[in-house]
């Protein structure tokens, strides 16, 4: 093979890594946005135990706005419009979320003479019950893929690259 050929496979190879990692990412928050939404007053009663606010104002402004700002993301990222603006605030959501879980499971290890990856929990993922390290591991998965997508080059496939390159 040539130097060109060697140069548009690896071109493809990544446009396939980025559209494989854009829905992942778009579809695991579509549905966690979506499973928060349709259960709101259990999100919210999941939320309180974080104690992030102790307004109940902000508090219920986070229940009510969360859920729909997932979405929106994921469905940016599954259509390809602005997939590193959405890429970026997903790692400004996932940092924190993951953050908020390991020091959560950490407090009930403290609480309970249980073995880390034993401790079970509701995280307000929208997954129900989860294990904390399969949870810690699947966020970690998730902040790598958005930053994949947030150095990346595939932008083929995207409705974005679609409308420039047609203009």
């Amino acid at each position: 093979m040539n130097d060109r050929t060697n140069f548009v496979l690896r071109l493809l190879y990544h446009d396939m890594v980025a559209f494989v990692a854009r829905w992942i990412l778009g579809g695991v928050f579509v549905y966690q946005g979506l499973s928060k939404a349709v259960h709101p007053v259990d999100f919210l009663k999941i939320l309180r135990e974080y104690h992030i606010v102790e307004s109940h104002i902000v508090l219920n402004l986070i229940a009510a706005a969360l859920p729909w700002f997932e979405i929106l993301c994921g469905s940016l990222l599954l259509s390809g419009i602005a997939v590193r603006g959405s890429a970026l605030l997903l790692i400004g959501m996932l940092v924190p979320f993951t953050i908020g879980v390991l020091s959560r499971a950490m407090a009930i290890q403290a609480a309970n003479p249980i073995p880390f990856c034993a401790i079970r929990f509701d995280c307000g993922c929208g997954a129900g019950e989860v294990i904390v390290c399969h949870k810690l591991l699947e966020n970690s998965f998730l902040i790598l893929l958005s930053l994949l997508l947030l150095i990346g080059r595939g932008r083929r496939w995207c409705l974005q690259y679609d409308f420039v390159k047609s203009a």
